[in-house]
């Protein structure tokens, strides 16, 4: 099994930690975004939309879209579980999750940044502003869909899929600068995550194509 990724891209680093927490054994293949390595015939090839992360499994099947390959995950391999047991739970994770990874991380990924210097005529101050606006308006409002919800997890007393959104995406909203200090009920969670070494050793900083 290989894994497509790139140090900085959210979306990969859900799935280090996803693989990690179920203990898959895999390569990492890096794709430079900033250098376009997504847009090369050879990347096309396996994911068309030129996104990161591709999960190549080991006949040769190419799996894309974090979410979904984590669900995979959770239906080949359900232990431990990244899903609550009660359907109920489980539905506001996905919520949570899908939170971030639809409404949170597209439109302050590079792709869009990118359309805004060149389309929309925005300097890298506009571009940082953007990005920093969209991940704080959207932290708050998960910030409020958990703020009454008790322990160190979000979603029962272990990560869930809800941490392994969460967590990147916080790393995106310091990396714009965000104040995440107002987000007190996801820094717990994030805490809590961190002290794993599933969520450790999965940080941009840590991975070999690291810059």
């Amino acid at each position: 099994m290989k894994l497509h990724g790139y140090f900085r891209s959210s979306a990969a680093w859900r799935l280090r930690i996803a693989l990690a927490l179920k203990g898959v054994t895999h390569e990492d293949a890096f794709v430079h975004l900033r250098e376009g390595e997504q847009r090369e015939a050879a990347h096309l090839g396996r994911n068309p939309q030129g996104l990161v992360p591709v999960l190549e499994l080991d006949d040769g099947t190419m799996l894309t879209q974090s979410l979904a390959i984590l669900e995979w995950l959770e239906e080949t391999r359900p232990r431990p579980p990244i899903l609550p047991t009660d359907p109920i739970e489980r539905a506001r994770a996905r919520a949570f999750a899908l939170a971030i990874a639809c409404e949170i991380h597209p439109v302050q990924n590079l792709l869009v940044l990118n359309r805004l210097r060149r389309d929309a005529g925005f300097d890298d101050a506009g571009v940082t502003a953007w990005a920093a606006r969209t991940n704080a308006d959207g932290l708050a409002a998960c910030e409020a869909m958990v703020a009454d919800r008790p322990g160190r997890f979000l979603f029962g007393d272990r990560p869930t899929v809800a941490e392994i959104c969460l967590v990147p995406q916080l790393g995106n909203a310091r990396r714009f600068g965000v104040d995440v200090s107002r987000f007190p009920r996801l820094l717990t969670a994030e805490a809590a995550a961190m002290e794993m070494p599933a969520f450790a050793e999965a940080v941009p900083a840590k991975q070999p194509d690291a810059e």
